[in-house]
């Protein structure tokens, strides 16, 4: 007889019991889920992309509970190997997770080869990773940020909804120990994308520096074209895009992220960033320079984002080929450099330029000098580890005195003014090879004034200073003061001290006879010289008028008129007025193809002709 003393024993089963059930629950409910899209689209020889898919707009609602009951399935397993491996019930559990991973794959596959509007690597870049890491999944049990979604664009949505359906895909594989087959579809595929994305920028990717070292100049500066206007969209545009679709849909594992994006985007980057490398390993020649530093300053300018998309271990070559077409290339720059330096001062032609005009060697070298000075930030990076090596030290009064601001200091600024004094070192040698004195100093005051105007017409101004500017402007004014000395001395000498002065008749002659005699041979020796410069040409041409016109005038008012009409010589003597004179030395330095011979008849004021 039970007593309320008496004690039932509780079945000891019976929380084992209550989780069996849960267990077997969450085994029908993934199996109802599961079965039904097998049996609807499990034909294994239909084509990926040809299943309706389960992640379709149609079947938000049924995507997310296939989803939730692999979860539940996967609770079970792990309940049940805690039990006992073998038992029925997990058998038909791993048939089941088998069965929908096998749909997962596909899904998988359809929604990365059905979605490439979305997935490009374009539209993947335009949307920053904030925005797509916040986005808010396809399956999320929130319903807020609703209104936040509506101001984003259709295909923004479109893509973060792409990609958030990858994501889940992924994680739900990766979860249930199939991590081996998600990458495998992935990396297929987008690396075909990735790919042809290169290919269409232009990228050539069997371009081996045995190629490249055999080609023409002219060939290879068209592939650096290519690869110049190639590379900014390839690393901004295709690598970034794919850096941020691996970090999104392989969130949920770091090393599989890393995988992925290495497998599917080293191979090509390695192809761009190996290009300039192979380049400045080829032979080194002037024409060359600017091509060797459009490709420095690429890379360079690029390099943080090289840097923040290749930041994975297993990317490091990627990083480490991009660091060594740096150092490369600068190191043809400075061997082009200095190639550039000895050529100048190499140069041995012994042709003069006819009228003291501007030397070819002046306008090659003062063209690539304001060139280089365009990339003179460029320049900075490479050559401010290299000091300027030269035997004797640069005078100071070239390149101004340490303690004003103006004074040039900077590497790049000491480089280009030194390559210019070695240019005009040379210049001075090729003076010499006039037999005019005259003439060697109106050739020094052409190239220099060449010289200055390149420089104040560049950013040359800029690196050199006004200082450097104003110095050199004073040398021209030196050179052409120093060619009227030497090319009008004689002219200067036979006008009188004092042309007002009474002084007997044939003195008056002697002069006369003396002027004639030195401003013919001037004007005749040049008229095939050249002033290239139209205010240094002005500049000479009023400082002869006023050392010449007002003493040869005031000569010719007390002498050349009434007085010397009485005399038979004097139409023969006096063969220049003031105005004639003019007018001669208005046409000097044009080189217009003038014998060099004056007229035999000139018109002459106070009704003199000759």
């Amino acid at each position: 007889m039970r007593t309320i003393f008496s004690k039932s024993p509780s079945p000891p089963t019976r929380h084992h019991t209550f989780t069996e059930s849960l267990i077997e629950e969450n085994i029908e409910a993934a199996e109802l889920s599961i079965t039904k899209w097998d049996s609807l689209y499990g034909d294994d020889h239909v084509s990926y992309c040809n299943i309706a898919s389960l992640f379709s707009e149609n079947n938000r609602d049924e995507a997310k509970q296939y989803l939730s009951s692999i979860k539940g399935l996967q609770k079970a397993m792990r309940y049940l190997v805690s039990l006992e491996s073998t038992s029925d019930k997990l058998v038909r559990a791993q048939t089941l997770m088998q069965t929908a991973m096998k749909r997962l794959e596909r899904e998988f596959y359809q929604i990365l080869k059905s979605n490439r509007n979305y997935l490009d690597p374009e539209s993947v870049s335009n949307h920053s990773s904030s925005r797509l890491s916040v986005s808010r999944s396809s399956f999320s049990d929130s319903e807020e940020g609703g209104s936040e979604n509506d101001s984003i664009p259709e295909v923004e949505r479109g893509s973060s909804a792409v990609i958030a359906d990858l994501r889940a895909i992924a994680e739900a594989m990766i979860s249930a120990g199939y991590a081996k087959e998600c990458f495998k579809i992935y990396r297929t595929i987008r690396k075909s994308i990735v790919d042809e994305a290169l290919y269409n920028l232009g990228v050539e990717r069997n371009l081996g520096f045995q190629q490249i070292q055999k080609m023409e100049w002219e060939i290879l500066e068209v592939k650096i074209k290519h690869w110049l206007n190639a590379v900014k969209g390839a690393v901004k545009t295709v690598f970034y895009g794919e850096r941020l679709l691996c970090d999104q849909v392989f969130a949920i594992s770091s090393s599989i992220r890393e995988s992925c994006f290495t497998d599917v985007s080293k191979e090509g980057a390695l192809a761009l960033f190996g290009f300039p490398e192979n380049v400045a390993k080829c032979k080194k020649t002037p024409e060359k320079m600017f091509r060797i530093l459009d490709l420095y300053e690429a890379v360079s300018d690029l390099w943080p984002e090289i840097e923040s998309i290749f930041s994975f271990e297993s990317t490091s070559t990627v990083r480490s080929t991009a660091v060594n077409s740096l150092i490369r290339l600068s190191d043809a720059v400075r061997t082009m450099l200095t190639d550039f330096e000895m050529a100048i001062q190499k140069h041995s032609s012994k042709t003069t330029v006819p009228g003291g005009g501007i030397h070819p060697l002046t306008r090659y070298v003062m063209n690539y000098i304001s060139f280089l000075a365009d990339y003179s930030g460029v320049l900075s990076d490479i050559i401010s580890d290299w000091p300027l090596q030269i035997s004797s030290p640069l005078p100071e009064s070239y390149f101004g005195s340490p303690d004003k601001e103006e004074s040039i200091s900077s590497p790049i600024s000491v480089r280009l003014a030194w390559l210019i004094l070695v240019m005009l070192c040379k210049l001075d040698g090729k003076a010499e090879m006039y037999k005019d004195v005259a003439l060697s100093y109106l050739f020094l005051a052409n190239n220099l004034q060449y010289v200055v105007n390149k420089v104040r017409q560049s950013n040359l101004k800029l690196l050199l200073g006004d200082n450097w500017v104003t110095k050199h402007e004073q040398k021209v004014r030196k050179y052409a003061a120093n060619y009227e000395r030497m090319g009008w001395s004689k002219v200067f000498a036979a006008l009188p001290e004092n042309p007002t002065a009474e002084i007997p008749v044939d003195q008056v002659i002697e002069h006369f006879r003396n002027f004639n005699s030195a401003f013919e041979e001037a004007y005749k020796k040049q008229t095939s010289w050249v002033v290239t410069d139209p205010k240094l040409r002005d500049e000479i041409k009023l400082s002869l008028a006023r050392r010449i016109g007002p003493i040869y005038k005031e000569f010719f008012d007390k002498y050349g008129g009434v007085q010397l009409m009485k005399e038979m010589w004097a139409e023969t003597l006096v063969r220049y007025t003031p105005d004639d004179l003019g007018n001669y030395c208005s046409d000097l330095f044009f080189r217009s193809g003038s014998s060099g011979s004056i007229s035999s008849s000139s018109s002459q004021g106070g009704g003199y002709s000759r």
